[in-house]
Protein backbone atom coordinates (compact mmCIF):
# COMPACT_ATOMS: atom_id res chain seq x y z
CA UNK A 1 0.00 0.00 0.00
CA UNK A 2 2.82 2.39 0.84
CA UNK A 3 4.28 2.09 -2.69
CA UNK A 4 1.43 4.08 -4.21
CA UNK A 5 -1.09 4.02 -7.02
CA UNK A 6 1.06 2.84 -9.94
CA UNK A 7 2.47 -0.06 -7.90
CA UNK A 8 -1.08 -1.09 -6.90
CA UNK A 9 -2.21 -1.18 -10.53
CA UNK A 10 0.86 -3.11 -11.66
CA UNK A 11 0.50 -5.71 -8.89
CA UNK A 12 -3.20 -6.22 -9.59
CA UNK A 13 -2.66 -6.58 -13.34
CA UNK A 14 0.17 -9.07 -12.77
CA UNK A 15 -1.98 -11.20 -10.46
CA UNK A 16 -4.85 -11.12 -12.95
CA UNK A 17 -2.56 -12.48 -15.65
CA UNK A 18 -1.04 -15.18 -13.42
CA UNK A 19 -4.47 -16.39 -12.28
CA UNK A 20 -6.12 -16.38 -15.70
CA UNK A 21 -7.03 -19.64 -17.42
CA UNK A 22 -4.88 -18.79 -20.44
CA UNK A 23 -1.63 -18.22 -18.49
CA UNK A 24 0.52 -21.35 -18.03
CA UNK A 25 2.96 -20.11 -15.33
CA UNK A 26 0.83 -21.39 -12.44
CA UNK A 27 -1.66 -23.46 -14.38
CA UNK A 28 0.91 -25.98 -15.62
CA UNK A 29 3.35 -26.01 -12.70
CA UNK A 30 2.07 -28.21 -9.87
CA UNK A 31 5.13 -27.58 -7.68
CA UNK A 32 4.84 -23.81 -8.02
CA UNK A 33 1.11 -23.92 -7.29
CA UNK A 34 1.72 -25.91 -4.11
CA UNK A 35 4.12 -23.20 -2.91
CA UNK A 36 2.00 -20.25 -4.04
CA UNK A 37 -1.39 -21.32 -2.68
CA UNK A 38 -2.62 -22.14 0.83
CA UNK A 39 -5.80 -24.17 1.27
CA UNK A 40 -8.56 -21.99 2.65
CA UNK A 41 -9.23 -24.35 5.57
CA UNK A 42 -5.56 -24.12 6.60
CA UNK A 43 -5.29 -20.34 6.33
CA UNK A 44 -5.25 -18.00 9.33
CA UNK A 45 -6.52 -14.51 8.66
CA UNK A 46 -4.60 -11.49 9.96
CA UNK A 47 -5.01 -7.72 9.84
CA UNK A 48 -4.22 -6.74 6.24
CA UNK A 49 -1.81 -3.97 7.28
CA UNK A 50 -0.23 -2.21 10.25
CA UNK A 51 -2.80 0.45 11.15
CA UNK A 52 -1.17 3.62 12.40
CA UNK A 53 -4.35 5.66 12.69
CA UNK A 54 -7.99 5.55 11.80
CA UNK A 55 -10.67 8.19 11.47
CA UNK A 56 -14.35 7.47 12.10
CA UNK A 57 -16.69 9.62 10.04
CA UNK A 58 -20.29 10.54 10.71
CA UNK A 59 -21.34 10.92 7.09
CA UNK A 60 -24.63 9.03 6.77
CA UNK A 61 -27.29 11.72 7.06
CA UNK A 62 -29.94 9.28 8.22
CA UNK A 63 -27.67 7.78 10.91
CA UNK A 64 -26.57 11.23 12.10
CA UNK A 65 -30.17 12.44 12.23
CA UNK A 66 -31.42 9.36 14.09
CA UNK A 67 -28.67 9.49 16.71
CA UNK A 68 -29.02 13.27 17.02
CA UNK A 69 -32.74 12.95 17.76
CA UNK A 70 -32.10 10.32 20.43
CA UNK A 71 -29.22 12.17 22.12
CA UNK A 72 -30.19 15.84 21.64
CA UNK A 73 -33.80 16.03 20.43
CA UNK A 74 -35.39 16.62 17.03
CA UNK A 75 -34.66 20.35 16.89
CA UNK A 76 -30.94 19.75 17.47
CA UNK A 77 -30.48 16.54 15.50
CA UNK A 78 -27.93 17.81 12.94
CA UNK A 79 -25.24 20.29 13.93
CA UNK A 80 -24.72 23.26 11.52
CA UNK A 81 -21.34 21.93 10.37
CA UNK A 82 -22.71 18.54 9.32
CA UNK A 83 -23.98 19.82 5.95
CA UNK A 84 -20.67 21.59 5.24
CA UNK A 85 -17.88 19.14 6.05
CA UNK A 86 -17.25 15.45 6.79
CA UNK A 87 -17.59 15.26 10.59
CA UNK A 88 -15.20 12.74 12.14
CA UNK A 89 -12.90 11.88 15.03
CA UNK A 90 -9.75 9.80 15.50
CA UNK A 91 -10.40 6.30 16.81
CA UNK A 92 -8.02 3.97 18.64
CA UNK A 93 -5.94 2.17 16.01
CA UNK A 94 -4.44 -0.27 18.53
CA UNK A 95 -7.83 -1.92 19.19
CA UNK A 96 -8.66 -2.62 15.53
CA UNK A 97 -8.86 -6.42 15.25
CA UNK A 98 -9.41 -8.93 12.46
CA UNK A 99 -12.71 -10.74 11.95
CA UNK A 100 -13.23 -13.61 14.41
CA UNK A 101 -11.51 -11.91 17.35
CA UNK A 102 -13.79 -11.98 20.46
CA UNK A 103 -14.84 -8.60 21.88
CA UNK A 104 -14.86 -8.06 25.65
CA UNK A 105 -17.85 -6.14 27.04
CA UNK A 106 -16.41 -2.87 28.35
CA UNK A 107 -16.98 -1.30 31.74
CA UNK A 108 -17.11 2.41 32.30
CA UNK A 109 -18.84 5.39 33.80
CA UNK A 110 -22.46 6.07 32.82
CA UNK A 111 -25.48 7.94 34.09
CA UNK A 112 -28.65 5.92 33.49
CA UNK A 113 -30.66 8.05 35.94
CA UNK A 114 -30.25 11.75 35.20
CA UNK A 115 -31.44 12.64 38.72
CA UNK A 116 -28.58 10.68 40.33
CA UNK A 117 -24.76 10.72 40.15
CA UNK A 118 -22.99 8.55 37.54
CA UNK A 119 -22.15 4.91 38.27
CA UNK A 120 -19.39 2.53 37.14
CA UNK A 121 -20.01 -0.93 35.72
CA UNK A 122 -20.35 -3.11 32.61
CA UNK A 123 -22.11 -1.47 29.68
CA UNK A 124 -25.78 -2.44 29.45
CA UNK A 125 -26.18 -0.88 26.00
CA UNK A 126 -23.51 -2.64 23.96
CA UNK A 127 -24.06 -2.06 20.26
CA UNK A 128 -22.73 -2.90 16.80
CA UNK A 129 -22.36 -0.48 13.90
CA UNK A 130 -22.45 -1.48 10.26
CA UNK A 131 -19.61 0.41 8.62
CA UNK A 132 -17.19 0.30 5.72
CA UNK A 133 -13.60 1.47 5.94
CA UNK A 134 -11.05 2.70 3.41
CA UNK A 135 -7.37 1.75 3.52
CA UNK A 136 -5.15 4.67 2.54
CA UNK A 137 -1.63 4.38 1.17
CA UNK A 138 1.02 6.48 -0.49
CA UNK A 139 0.58 9.38 1.91
CA UNK A 140 1.54 13.03 1.74
CA UNK A 141 4.38 14.99 3.33
CA UNK A 142 3.66 16.66 6.66
CA UNK A 143 2.05 20.04 6.05
CA UNK A 144 1.15 19.34 2.42
CA UNK A 145 -2.41 18.73 1.24
CA UNK A 146 -3.75 16.32 -1.39
CA UNK A 147 -5.96 17.94 -4.07
CA UNK A 148 -9.32 16.22 -4.46
CA UNK A 149 -8.54 15.44 -8.11
CA UNK A 150 -5.70 13.19 -6.88
CA UNK A 151 -7.55 11.60 -3.96
CA UNK A 152 -8.23 8.34 -5.83
CA UNK A 153 -4.46 7.78 -6.08
CA UNK A 154 -4.27 7.47 -2.28
CA UNK A 155 -7.32 5.26 -1.60
CA UNK A 156 -6.20 1.63 -1.84
CA UNK A 157 -9.39 -0.28 -1.08
CA UNK A 158 -12.27 -1.06 1.25
CA UNK A 159 -13.15 -3.51 4.02
CA UNK A 160 -16.21 -4.26 6.13
CA UNK A 161 -16.11 -2.84 9.64
CA UNK A 162 -18.00 -3.18 12.93
CA UNK A 163 -17.47 -0.18 15.19
CA UNK A 164 -18.57 -1.74 18.49
CA UNK A 165 -20.08 0.93 20.75
CA UNK A 166 -21.10 1.15 24.41
CA UNK A 167 -23.98 3.59 24.08
CA UNK A 168 -24.54 4.26 27.79
CA UNK A 169 -20.85 5.08 28.29
CA UNK A 170 -20.82 7.13 25.08
CA UNK A 171 -23.91 9.16 26.00
CA UNK A 172 -22.36 10.32 29.29
CA UNK A 173 -18.83 11.03 28.05
CA UNK A 174 -19.19 12.45 24.52
CA UNK A 175 -19.82 16.13 25.41
CA UNK A 176 -17.87 18.23 24.50
CA UNK A 177 -15.03 16.34 22.76
CA UNK A 178 -16.81 13.31 21.31
CA UNK A 179 -16.61 9.53 21.92
CA UNK A 180 -13.77 8.04 23.96
CA UNK A 181 -14.05 4.89 26.13
CA UNK A 182 -17.48 4.09 24.68
CA UNK A 183 -15.87 3.47 21.30
CA UNK A 184 -12.23 2.45 21.77
CA UNK A 185 -12.44 -1.06 23.26
CA UNK A 186 -12.66 -2.91 19.94
CA UNK A 187 -13.21 -2.37 16.21
CA UNK A 188 -13.53 -5.38 13.91
CA UNK A 189 -12.63 -5.39 10.20
CA UNK A 190 -12.77 -8.04 7.49
CA UNK A 191 -9.33 -9.39 6.50
CA UNK A 192 -9.59 -8.97 2.73
CA UNK A 193 -9.16 -5.48 1.25
CA UNK A 194 -11.10 -5.08 -2.00
CA UNK A 195 -9.10 -2.71 -4.25
CA UNK A 196 -10.92 0.38 -5.50
CA UNK A 197 -10.06 -0.69 -9.07
CA UNK A 198 -12.24 -3.78 -8.57
CA UNK A 199 -15.12 -1.57 -7.42
CA UNK A 200 -15.04 0.94 -10.29
CA UNK A 201 -17.55 -1.07 -12.39
CA UNK A 202 -20.04 -0.48 -9.57
CA UNK A 203 -19.48 3.28 -9.31
CA UNK A 204 -22.56 5.47 -9.60
CA UNK A 205 -23.08 9.24 -9.95
CA UNK A 206 -22.62 11.11 -6.69
CA UNK A 207 -25.73 12.44 -4.94
CA UNK A 208 -26.41 16.15 -5.28
CA UNK A 209 -25.12 18.05 -2.24
CA UNK A 210 -27.07 20.96 -0.84
CA UNK A 211 -25.48 23.28 0.09
CA UNK A 212 -22.68 22.81 -2.44
CA UNK A 213 -19.39 21.97 -0.70
CA UNK A 214 -16.41 24.30 -0.64
CA UNK A 215 -14.06 24.02 -3.65
CA UNK A 216 -11.50 21.79 -1.89
CA UNK A 217 -14.26 19.17 -1.43
CA UNK A 218 -15.89 19.58 -4.86
CA UNK A 219 -15.49 16.88 -7.52
CA UNK A 220 -17.69 15.35 -10.21
CA UNK A 221 -16.19 11.88 -10.72
CA UNK A 222 -18.54 8.98 -10.01
CA UNK A 223 -17.29 7.67 -6.66
CA UNK A 224 -20.41 6.30 -4.98
CA UNK A 225 -20.50 2.50 -4.92
CA UNK A 226 -23.40 0.08 -5.09
CA UNK A 227 -22.48 -2.37 -2.32
CA UNK A 228 -25.12 -4.64 -0.75
CA UNK A 229 -24.65 -5.02 3.01
CA UNK A 230 -26.13 -7.36 5.60
CA UNK A 231 -25.89 -7.83 9.38
CA UNK A 232 -26.85 -11.05 11.15
CA UNK A 233 -26.98 -11.88 14.85
CA UNK A 234 -26.74 -15.30 16.47
CA UNK A 235 -27.38 -15.58 20.20
CA UNK A 236 -26.40 -18.46 22.45
CA UNK A 237 -28.84 -21.30 21.88
CA UNK A 238 -30.10 -19.97 18.55
CA UNK A 239 -29.99 -22.54 15.74
CA UNK A 240 -30.15 -19.96 12.95
CA UNK A 241 -28.72 -16.49 12.51
CA UNK A 242 -31.24 -13.65 12.34
CA UNK A 243 -30.73 -10.94 9.72
CA UNK A 244 -31.24 -7.65 11.54
CA UNK A 245 -30.15 -5.23 8.82
CA UNK A 246 -30.14 -5.02 5.01
CA UNK A 247 -28.51 -1.89 3.62
CA UNK A 248 -26.42 -0.44 0.79
CA UNK A 249 -23.30 1.69 0.66
CA UNK A 250 -24.02 4.33 -1.87
CA UNK A 251 -18.39 8.51 -0.76
CA UNK A 252 -13.84 10.51 -1.56
CA UNK A 253 -14.66 13.78 0.26
CA UNK A 254 -14.04 12.18 3.65
CA UNK A 255 -10.42 11.48 2.77
CA UNK A 256 -9.68 15.04 1.75
CA UNK A 257 -10.93 16.35 5.04
CA UNK A 258 -8.61 13.93 6.83
CA UNK A 259 -12.64 7.47 6.58
CA UNK A 260 -15.07 5.16 8.02
CA UNK A 261 -18.79 5.65 8.46
CA UNK A 262 -21.93 4.06 9.84
CA UNK A 263 -24.27 3.05 7.03
CA UNK A 264 -27.95 3.84 7.62
CA UNK A 265 -30.86 4.77 5.40
CA UNK A 266 -34.43 5.98 5.95
CA UNK A 267 -35.97 2.50 5.85
CA UNK A 268 -35.85 1.06 9.41
CA UNK A 269 -34.76 -2.31 7.94
CA UNK A 270 -31.55 -0.61 6.81
CA UNK A 271 -30.66 1.00 10.17
CA UNK A 272 -26.99 0.20 10.75
CA UNK A 273 -26.96 -0.01 14.55
CA UNK A 274 -29.04 -1.55 17.32
CA UNK A 275 -29.31 1.92 18.82
CA UNK A 276 -31.46 2.83 15.82
CA UNK A 277 -33.14 -0.56 15.34
CA UNK A 278 -34.37 -0.53 18.97
CA UNK A 279 -34.65 3.27 19.07
CA UNK A 280 -32.35 3.48 22.10
CA UNK A 281 -33.88 0.44 23.75
CA UNK A 282 -37.51 1.56 23.54
CA UNK A 283 -38.60 -1.36 21.31
CA UNK A 284 -37.44 -4.93 20.85
CA UNK A 285 -35.74 -6.38 17.78
CA UNK A 286 -37.36 -9.71 16.84
CA UNK A 287 -34.77 -12.41 16.11
CA UNK A 288 -37.29 -15.23 15.65
CA UNK A 289 -37.84 -18.31 17.79
CA UNK A 290 -38.95 -16.17 20.71
CA UNK A 291 -35.59 -14.33 20.88
CA UNK A 292 -35.52 -10.53 21.06
CA UNK A 293 -32.86 -7.89 21.65
CA UNK A 294 -32.56 -4.20 22.34
CA UNK A 295 -28.77 -4.30 22.74
CA UNK A 296 -26.19 -7.09 22.61
CA UNK A 297 -25.98 -9.86 25.20
CA UNK A 298 -22.89 -11.82 26.22
CA UNK A 299 -22.37 -14.66 23.75
CA UNK A 300 -24.01 -12.84 20.84
CA UNK A 301 -22.20 -13.26 17.53
CA UNK A 302 -22.55 -10.44 14.99
CA UNK A 303 -21.57 -10.98 11.35
CA UNK A 304 -21.41 -8.33 8.62
CA UNK A 305 -21.24 -9.40 4.97
CA UNK A 306 -21.28 -7.47 1.72
CA UNK A 307 -20.90 -7.77 -2.03
CA UNK A 308 -21.24 -5.97 -5.36
CA UNK A 309 -23.42 -7.78 -7.87
CA UNK A 310 -22.31 -7.71 -11.49
CA UNK A 311 -23.76 -9.33 -14.60
CA UNK A 312 -23.07 -12.99 -13.88
CA UNK A 313 -20.38 -12.34 -11.29
CA UNK A 314 -20.01 -10.99 -7.76
CA UNK A 315 -17.27 -9.08 -5.93
CA UNK A 316 -17.43 -10.16 -2.28
CA UNK A 317 -15.96 -8.59 0.85
CA UNK A 318 -15.90 -11.78 2.93
CA UNK A 319 -17.22 -11.43 6.47
CA UNK A 320 -16.62 -9.29 9.55
CA UNK A 321 -17.50 -11.26 12.68
CA UNK A 322 -17.12 -10.91 16.44
CA UNK A 323 -18.56 -12.55 19.56
CA UNK A 324 -19.25 -10.72 22.83
CA UNK A 325 -17.39 -11.92 25.94
CA UNK A 326 -18.55 -11.02 29.48
CA UNK A 327 -17.07 -7.98 31.17
CA UNK A 328 -14.12 -8.49 33.49
CA UNK A 329 -14.80 -8.28 37.20
CA UNK A 330 -13.61 -5.06 38.88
Amino acid sequence: MALGYQAWREARQTLQVLLSATESTLRDDVSLRSRAFVHQSAATMHLPADIGDYTDFYSSRDHATNVGIMFRGKENALMPNWLRLPVGYHGRASSVVVSGTPIRRPSGQMRPDQTKPPVFGPSKQLDMELEMAFFVGGGNQLGQHIPIKNAHEHIFGMVLMNDWSARDIQAWEYVPLGPFLGKNFGTTISPWVVPMEALLPFAEPNPVQDPEPLPYLTHHDAYTFNINLFVSLTGEGMTEAATICKSNFKYEKMYLHSFVNTVSQQDPESFGSMLELSWRGSKSIDLGGGETRTFLKDGDEVTITGYCQGDGYRVGFGSCMGTILPALQH
